[in-house]
């Protein structure tokens, strides 16, 4: 792929191991769309989350989106957090300002937006798969709707559930499950969170934050037991366009 031609006004993501993403060919169509031709989205693949700290002194950039695994991580490297994101604890989108970074967090409008449509009334209580930044948006989210929820890890705290105690009870107590690990993103496309599938119901509904593939070994698992499914994509297009909107505050 060639490198991204630098604009005048540039914009891009922050992460570790991106090529997978859509949101560099998401923001450069939209500058197409718009006619925005001294737009540009770069991807900034940064081993560490230290190599932060020399992006601001690149010319001409605006705005940032930030992705696995940083989005906690970059914190320290702000001068200001949104009221929001500070609640949260995490940040996905930074906007340069005359006063230094500012933090944001787009995920939970993104999600919230995306998976309400779904929600049904016996979608009472959550499992929240994985604790990393990305995590905390969902909680956030369930906390604002009034939706129990409880995180499930590999390496739990007392709060939490492992995977191990996922049995036929939990999974009829918790009926959305919404995976917020990386586990199933492309290319490894045949891993899948390790849940008990076979206990999964019609009254289940999966949530996916991935969206490469749109259809993850996690999600085909719970379309063949009737749940209802959805993957991140119109989280990630409606928490890009909430970005969009703070970079242009």
């Amino acid at each position: 792929m060639e490198k991204t031609e630098k604009k005048e006004n540039r914009f891009g993501l922050v992460g570790k191991d991106i090529s997978y993403s859509f949101s560099q060919g998401y923001f450069s169509e939209k500058f197409d769309k718009l006619s925005l031709s001294n737009c540009s989205y770069e991807n900034f693949d940064l081993p560490n989350i230290s190599n932060f700290k020399e992006l601001p002194n690149q010319k001409n950039i605006k705005g940032l989106n930030v992705t696995i695994p940083y989005k906690e991580l970059v914190i320290p490297y702000l001068d200001d957090l949104d009221q929001e994101a500070k609640t949260i604890g995490a940040v996905n989108t930074i906007k340069f300002t005359k006063n230094g970074l500012k933090g944001f967090n787009t995920d939970a409008y993104g999600f919230k937006k995306s998976i309400t449509p779904n929600i049904r009334k016996h979608h009472k209580k959550a499992l929240i798969l994985g604790t990393g930044g990305a995590s905390k948006a969902i909680a956030y989210v369930f906390d604002t709707i009034g939706i129990d929820y409880i995180y499930v890890s590999r390496n739990p705290s007392r709060t939490q559930f492992n995977y191990n105690d996922l049995d036929e009870s939990v999974c009829n107590e918790y009926k959305i499950i919404v995976n917020c690990s990386p586990v199933g993103t492309h290319p490894n496309i045949k891993e899948k969170p390790n849940i008990p599938y076979h206990l999964l119901t019609s009254n289940h509904l999966l949530f996916d934050l991935i969206y490469n593939p749109s259809k993850t070994a996690f999600l085909k698992e719970g379309e063949q037991k009737g749940a209802t499914i959805q993957n991140g994509y119109k989280m990630l297009e409606l928490q890009a366009e909430k970005a969009w909107e703070i970079w242009n505050l």
